[in-house]
């Protein structure tokens, strides 16, 4: 009996052991600036900027006319060993028929290289960081998240009210110049059937109610008071509810930040989405859209929560129909 119960004891050890060193250390989807201080050896930190030239730039600081204290007006330098990604290297465009599709994702070899280019390792968990004062540039790094969800990886997180909230806590922040190396990222699958919605997937969404439609633009868009040049019709998809990127962040102290799970089911149930369903987010070219597909995806946790890449950019180039505008005379 004895040497049963060693057994068994000894198997369980191994067990608790696999599970242990299984174990992610990262605590979730979102990172706040004190758990990412407390550790920085553990992670990759990967900042996402449209402006790289902010990667180098100091930060600027106001002094507060009321309060008299130290205010940030414009994020620059970057998390000490961060690395770089350029935002207009992370789309592309691709063909589909006799069309071609701006702001896709790139395929996997490409983005591979891409990646590797940007000196990111494998193996390590990847905390990305936004600049972090509005939704647009939050959802740069939320695109760049949901991308290598779609090619396998899932150790990985963002920061919590990005690198503006890192300076206007007062942590340490370097100016240099990204060293340069090859980094070892590999893709670990190809994830479209899960994240990924094509034009048909739409389609039949629209046609079966099989997912929610949920716009991530604003409302003069939605409505069809105005556009971008790269979408050719005015209004929005049929049956689409709006949940723009107003109702993405809070802002708190010059930075903006996440709300909390139960805020964001509210206020999707307020626009009429059930964020337990199957869901498939869009915008015009698919980088707000990110957004809305985090807060399903990996903060609610829907596992039925896709984005559709090529978004009304691809959608009316392809000539399908728009819905809603309303009348401009």
């Amino acid at each position: 009996m004895r040497q049963v119960l060693a057994k068994l004891t000894a198997a369980a050890v191994t067990a608790f052991g696999l599970l242990s060193a299984h174990a992610g250390v990262l605590p979730g989807p979102l990172v706040n600036a004190q758990w990412l201080a407390d550790n920085l050896d553990k992670v990759q930190v990967v900042e996402v900027r449209s402006n790289v030239k902010s990667f180098t730039e100091k930060p600027e600081f106001e002094t507060d006319a009321k309060s008299g204290k130290k205010v940030l007006a414009e994020v620059g330098g970057h998390i000490p060993n961060a690395r770089l990604i350029d935002m207009k290297t992370m789309r592309t465009e691709r063909s589909y028929g006799d069309l071609k599709v701006k702001y896709m994702i790139p395929e996997k070899a490409a983005f591979e290289k891409t990646i590797q280019a940007a000196g990111i390792d494998a193996g390590k968990p990847i905390v990305f960081v936004p600049v972090g004062v509005d939704a647009t540039d939050v959802d740069d790094a939320l695109r760049v998240y949901w991308q290598f969800k779609v090619y396998g990886e899932d150790d990985m997180a963002v920061l919590d009210g990005g690198m503006a909230t890192w300076l206007i806590e007062n942590r340490e922040h370097s100016t240099a110049a990204v060293t340069a190396r090859a980094g070892t990222w590999l893709a670990k699958a190809d994830r479209s059937a899960q994240y990924f919605a094509s034009s048909e997937d739409v389609a039949k969404a629209i046609k079966d109610k099989s997912a929610s439609l949920i716009d991530s633009r604003d409302a003069r868009q939605f409505n069809g008071l105005g556009k971008r040049d790269y979408v050719y019709a005015y209004g929005h998809l049929e049956g689409a509810k709006l949940y723009g990127s107003d109702l993405m962040l809070n802002a708190s102290g010059g930075a903006v930040k996440f709300m909390a799970p139960n805020t964001y089911k509210a206020l999707m149930s307020a626009q009429g989405i059930d964020a337990a369903a199957p869901v498939i987010t869009y915008c015009n070219s698919g980088h707000l859209s990110s957004g809305p597909w985090f807060v399903a995806s990996e903060i609610l946790g829907n596992k039925s929560a896709r984005l559709y890449d090529g978004s009304l950019h691809q959608w009316t180039l392809e000539k399908r129909p728009l819905v809603g505008a309303v009348p401009l005379k």
